[in-house]
């Protein structure tokens, strides 16, 4: 049996890099995208099915933030699916109220992963005026930023725009108007059903010109749509989306590509390669490890508790141990 990586071992710090004790859980289809031929519309449903219950069960969360930070995780996966270069995409909210930290971030490979901090007080007193509090009533005052991280050797894209609107799906579409300039139609779901937590994003935007159409479909026997033709379509687009409901978006038992056949079916619609969605924390006792050697000597006292300093990944909740004696800080810092 493997030695546990979160406990000292003889086995040097800097050499475990093992995966630690957390849900080997992957979504197959998490990420179902799809066009609607001959017309400027694209999508993406995420459906992030037992996943959601694997990454919000980590903290024991009220209802009402897990609710909050399970919509952040299918959004954070759907726009990650987006990215055309190996890195990853983040969202993080920073607001004053009862959830000061949302965060979530997805590779370009779909492993995922999210963490909510909430003030205890902040959130008793916004449960007394609302029982059941929404993104806006949670997070308060702050800042929504929306981050592209292509790796060590390139630049990070990043947008903010301030925390506008009282639902996640609101403060999305400000950022996309304020920041993209890009039409988009954003609406997500989360609650806990029979089967555990779920979550869903399904996510649609207008594209410029003949983007939605096929490659093959394009040439001089498909005219270009006219700009009133243009805009005709993607406001059916959204009027047929609109019907789209919680319980549908939520159903395991309702396949992504049956639920977008239902919406779309006399429009054209032509579903791309689904992608997969996985339970994707990233901490390693050797990645601690770097963090804690970057302190001096004295911090490293401060933080040790009967001769072992722990260090707690606030994404997958867990504590890893190390005994004080062998972490070296980082020389001549003050």
């Amino acid at each position: 049996m493997p030695a546990d990586p979160t406990r000292p071992s003889a086995t040097p710090d800097f050499l475990q890099h093992d995966r630690p004790p957390v849900p080997d859980l992957v979504v197959p289809r998490g990420v179902q995208p799809f066009h609607l031929h001959e017309k400027p519309v694209r999508g993406r449903l995420i459906r992030l099915g037992p996943l959601a219950d694997a990454l919000l069960t980590r903290h024991q969360y009220h209802p009402a933030v897990a609710r909050l930070l399970g919509e952040a995780l299918a959004l954070t996966a759907g726009l990650a699916a987006a990215l055309k270069f190996q890195g990853s995409f983040s969202l993080q909210a920073k607001g004053d109220g009862a959830v000061p930290m949302l965060l979530a971030d997805c590779t370009e490979a779909g492993a995922l992963r999210g963490y909510a901090r909430t003030e205890a007080g902040a959130l008793q007193a916004a449960l007394a005026v609302e029982a059941d509090p929404r993104a806006g009533a949670l997070l308060g005052g702050g800042y929504l930023a929306f981050t592209c991280d292509q790796g060590p050797e390139m630049d990070r894209y990043q947008g903010i725009v301030a925390i506008e609107g009282e639902t996640l799906s609101e403060m999305t579409g400000h950022y996309f108007r304020t920041s993209e300039q890009l039409r988009t139609w954003v609406r997500l779901a989360c609650a806990r059903t029979a089967s555990g937590w779920r979550a869903s994003a399904f996510i649609m935007e207008r594209v410029a010109g003949d983007g939605g159409v096929a490659p093959e479909a394009r040439g001089e026997e498909v005219p270009d749509l006219d700009a009133e033709a243009q805009e005709e379509a993607w406001r059916t687009a959204t009027i047929l989306a609109g019907t789209l409901t919680e319980a549908e978006m939520l159903d395991d038992a309702l396949p992504p590509q049956q639920l977008l056949h239902r919406l779309f079916h006399a429009e054209g619609l032509a579903l791309d390669r689904a992608r997969p969605l996985s339970y994707g924390c990233r901490c390693s006792r050797a990645r601690l490890a770097g963090v804690l050697t970057g302190f001096p000597e004295d911090d490293l006292d401060h933080m040790a508790e009967g001769g072992a300093i722990t260090m707690t990944c606030e994404f997958c909740n867990l504590a890893f141990r190390f005994d004080r004696a062998d972490v070296r800080g980082g020389a001549g810092r003050a």
